[in-house]
């Protein structure tokens, strides 16, 4: 009773600067949803970080895989710097400045936002407009010499498919896909949300948790979340009972 009603009191202030407190066990966070990853034993022996920007994100899972192998792969060079100082501070991390996609090569790449990016097999209407290098994620694995179980992660506004199809022989050996997915269809060939369950269950993978879901400013609306996902023929999966 205390508890609850200290709770309630909290949400009270809090609510007044835009903040509420929730349980730990419905936390959408990034700490929270790699807490329950670990929790459930799944082995990962490399990390392979599609669009990793400046490194945050496998720097966040590394508190808790901390000897896994982390490969990132980015293609906008104005995070070079933090990806070199990244990599010499743990012996662990390696990069290449490029592109993921179906085809070794170059892709036009919108570089105009640092925190977004949008590869594409077409010229986009864009001022910041420039052809990147493309790599596939099957070859960096065998040239690389990367061994799995993999987490294979996804934050690539739209060019997902082209990356799963140049990721073959990789998701053979994925223990868990993380993939920023939409509620929008953000440009030509890319999956909602929906879309993208459905065409991870044909690769063998179900949903096994969401993170960080955002909302449109203007009017509300869902957005895009981080959804989390393993195999299908998992323990968890056979169950249809909540309890």
């Amino acid at each position: 009773m205390i508890k609850h009603f200290a709770g309630r009191l909290a949400n009270t202030v809090l609510h007044s600067i835009g903040c509420e407190v929730i349980k730990h066990s419905a936390s959408v966070s990034w700490r929270s949803t790699f807490a329950r990853i670990r929790g459930r034993r799944i082995e990962i022996q490399t990390v392979i970080d599609v669009g990793a920007s400046d490194g945050r994100w496998s720097k966040t899972l590394m508190l808790f895989y901390p000897y896994a192998f982390y490969f990132l792969i980015e293609a906008n060079q104005v995070h070079e710097s933090k990806l070199k100082r990244f990599k010499k501070k743990h012996e662990n991390v390696d990069y290449i400045l490029a592109a993921a996609g179906d085809t070794v090569g170059e892709v036009y790449f919108d570089a105009s936002d640092a925190a977004g990016g949008l590869a594409s097999h077409k010229p986009m209407n864009s001022d910041n407009m420039i052809k990147v290098a493309v790599v596939t994620v099957d070859t960096q694995v065998k040239q690389q010499n990367l061994t799995g179980p993999y987490l294979l992660k996804l934050d690539t506004h739209g060019f997902e498919v082209p990356i799963f199809e140049g990721a073959t022989a990789t998701l053979k050996e994925t223990s868990i896909i993380v993939v920023e997915a939409y509620n929008f269809v953000l440009s030509e060939g890319s999956l909602r949300f929906h879309e993208m369950c459905l065409f991870l269950e044909e690769k063998g993978f179900r949903p096994l948790g969401l993170c960080n879901p955002m909302f449109r400013p203007k009017d509300g609306l869902l957005w895009q979340m981080d959804l989390i996902f393993a195999r299908s023929d998992r323990k968890e999966f056979l169950s249809n009972a909540y309890n």
